[in-house]
């Protein structure tokens, strides 16, 4: 796979690695889960599924009850939850998910982000047809008891598109509007999932050199560490 992969990935391993940034995104999709659900997992798999990302992460259970609490409270932020799309450095396609409790404010940041890395967001709607998206469940226990063929057949009819087994992992795709029945599949099977989440997968994926890597991690770290930003995809391969 070349050096420009190992520097994409060790890249996206250091900016997932910053707890202190990484944690309050966590929250916050614990809260909005949570306010737009009821508090109560067992009755809300969005919930459900925002604690067990949260746990994958290692957050503490007392930061995933305080975030839940948050919820109810009184005084908790009204999040919107608003995309943007841009190209940066190099022609990289990038598409931004934000859950703010102040849009102007976070257009503003988004739009800089792209101007000072020579790039630009676009309208809306200009790169949808360039990204799919899918509901992705990451398995990463027992994968030796697990009988994949068997497990492809009886996810079918919830809406499996396609599963990929690795040696350490195993995902399971569909599209976004089978989340829920995907969930509901796995945990009736008592599979436990690592991560679950809806993702962006570009229907066309370009090599970047290592230079040209440099230049687009150095804006998807600004983008990433902004608190109003929830999940970013790109088109790199």
């Amino acid at each position: 796979m070349g050096r420009a992969f190992e520097y994409r990935r060790a890249a996206k391993e250091k900016r997932w690695d910053k707890m202190s940034k990484l944690f309050p995104k966590l929250a916050k999709a614990i809260t909005m889960a949570a306010k737009e659900g009821g508090d109560d997992p067992a009755m809300n798999a969005t919930l459900r599924t925002a604690i067990q990302n949260a746990k994958a992460q290692n957050m503490p259970k007392d930061n995933i009850e305080n975030a839940i609490k948050r919820a109810t409270s009184k005084d908790v932020e009204n999040f919107t939850e608003v995309n943007y799309e841009g190209k940066g450095p190099h022609g990289v396609l990038v598409y931004v998910e934000c859950a703010t409790d102040n849009t102007t404010r976070t257009v503003a940041n988004v739009k800089s982000y792209f101007n000072k890395a020579g790039g630009s967001v676009v309208p809306n709607g200009s790169l949808e047809f360039m990204f799919n998206r899918k509901a992705v469940f990451r398995i990463e226990e027992n994968l030796d008891a697990i009988d994949v063929e068997e497990l492809e057949f009886e996810l079918i009819d919830a809406g499996l598109e396609e599963i990929v087994k690795e040696d350490d992992n195993i995902t399971v795709y569909g599209d976004y509007t089978s989340f829920g029945t995907l969930q509901t599949a796995l945990e009736e099977k008592n599979i436990e999932v690592a991560k679950a989440n809806l993702q962006r997968i570009p229907t066309s994926s370009v090599e970047f050199t290592e230079e040209q890597l440099v230049d687009i991690e150095k804006m998807l770290d600004k983008i990433e560490d902004d608190d109003d930003i929830q999940q970013v995809f790109t088109n790199i391969a």
